[in-house]
């Protein structure tokens, strides 16, 4: 996943400073040089990571940090902050005009950056704002990348606007235009072609849409698993044809994190938001801050709060929580907490962004992506052993994988996996500290 080696070397580089005391400023040094390492390791461009790591070296070899109370603390506190800084400090959103305006965005991105998912993606973002967005079809080279934006667009429920393969892109944009207006559209999202790399025609078709239509915002996708390779695409766009942000995709991917730490600064221009999953609803908006955190092992709970708030029954998540504290928590409730996990995208997604998981072993933990076989287990029993787990003898687990068409050694698996999904709920609280409330909301099942 997203960073996990990169994580793992910082986690180590600071379990080092925090376990020394005292500091020296060979330490510290040291320690920043490790540091190099992992941010060249992870495929961060060369002179982000110098002047990152002179930024740093610079603040944290005062006195007023060597000779603090725990030096160590606030050595990683500063490497926080410089990274933060790093992605662009504030999370920048895409300017839209009031809704009773017409505001145009134009999307650009090489061939598989994943550009006309995204289009679909940030139209549901609208949507949910209260505007009413319009897709335009302005890849005329490839006939299934207007099918796909067609399909996506239904799935949405935007309207979408094509004319073919037969026009010119700026003409088919300016076309748009009147349908948006007749059919109340407010935000026009231009789609356009995507080649296979950078060349003198591709730029000459972006610059004559934007001289068709008044673009409001340009914004490229790129693909965050090619890692200075997007940095690179970045820097090329914006020379040539301007843009105002950045959208990266696939950071749920094997990715080495390097785009995301080098794009603002090399390009001057913001990530605004990170691809982080093939369905529609996998957009999240960027907080370089929570991306630090993360990124550095420290959790990001407000991201967590977030997606909580958008996937629990609260009222359910309560009956939940008070079967736990009177042990009555049985394999229907386990069920139900499940698949309400995976509509957050996981256990897998959930340890990342929750400081002190570290120490969880995610091997031992279920997996969501078996949610059939298991539901199949689950449903094999009766109701009495779904209520009381602890009556599942061997006679009955052979009974249960007989019943369910899978091997006992998955119905002990799943035995062993329900206990420690209890386990780790009831560790939540200690885990969370006090960030787990905002706005009045409560995480679910004690998080």
């Amino acid at each position: 996943m997203a960073f996990e080696s990169l994580t793992d070397k910082f986690q180590n580089i600071f379990k080092n400073l925090r376990s020394k005391g005292r500091l020296t400023e060979e330490d510290v040094k040291a320690a920043m040089k490790e540091v190099k390492l992992a941010l060249l390791e992870a495929d961060v461009n060369f002179k982000v990571v110098k002047q990152f790591i002179n930024q740093v070296n610079e603040r944290a070899v005062g006195s007023d940090v060597l000779n603090s109370l725990t030096p160590g603390q606030m050595v990683i506190k500063i490497v926080n902050e410089e990274m933060t800084n790093l992605m662009g400090s504030e999370t920048t959103q895409i300017n839209l005009k009031p809704t009773n305006e017409t505001t145009i965005i134009m999307m650009a991105g090489l061939q598989g950056a994943g550009k006309t998912t995204t289009v679909a993606k940030l139209a549901g973002k609208f949507k949910q704002k209260g505007y009413k967005p319009l897709l335009v079809a302005c890849d005329i080279y490839r006939p299934a990348a207007i099918e796909q934006l067609t399909i996506n667009a239904k799935k949405q429920d935007v309207d979408v606007f094509s004319m073919g393969t037969a026009n010119k892109a700026s003409d088919i944009a300016k076309a748009s235009l009147s349908y948006a207006k007749k059919n109340d559209c407010n935000v026009v999202i231009i789609d356009t072609a995507g080649r296979l790399h950078i060349d003198e025609d591709m730029m000459a078709e972006l610059a004559d849409i934007k001289s068709s239509v008044s673009v409001d915002q340009t914004i490229l996708v790129v693909d965050a698993m090619t890692g200075q390779d997007a940095v690179n695409v970045a820097k090329n766009f914006n020379e040539k044809v301007g843009i105002d942000g950045v959208i990266l995709t696939k950071l749920d991917g094997d990715t080495r994190g390097g785009a995301a730490l080098s794009v603002k600064a090399v390009t001057g221009k913001p990530i605004l938001y990170v691809g982080m999953g093939e369905k529609l609803s996998d957009l999240e908006q960027f907080y370089p801050d929570r991306m630090a955190s993360r990124i550095l092992g420290m959790g990001d709970i407000l991201s967590l709060i977030e997606k909580a708030e958008n996937s629990f029954d609260l009222e359910k998540s309560k009956e939940m929580e008070n079967k736990l504290k009177k042990a009555e928590f049985g394999f229907d409730d386990y069920l139900e907490y499940m698949q309400q996990i995976n509509q957050m995208g996981g256990i897998g997604e959930i340890l990342k962004m929750m400081p002190g998981a570290v120490n969880i072993n995610e091997d031992q933990l279920p997996d969501e992506k078996k949610l059939k076989r298991v539901e199949a287990i689950i449903y094999s029993m009766t109701p009495d052993e779904r209520s009381k787990p602890s009556i599942l003898n061997p006679s009955r687990k052979n009974r249960i994988a007989k019943g369910a068409g899978v091997d006992i050694s998955e119905v002990n698996r799943l035995v062993k996996q329900f206990e420690q999904a209890r386990k780790m709920m009831k560790q939540m609280p200690q885990m969370m500290g006090g960030g787990k409330k905002r706005r009045g909301f409560k995480l679910p099942f004690g998080f």
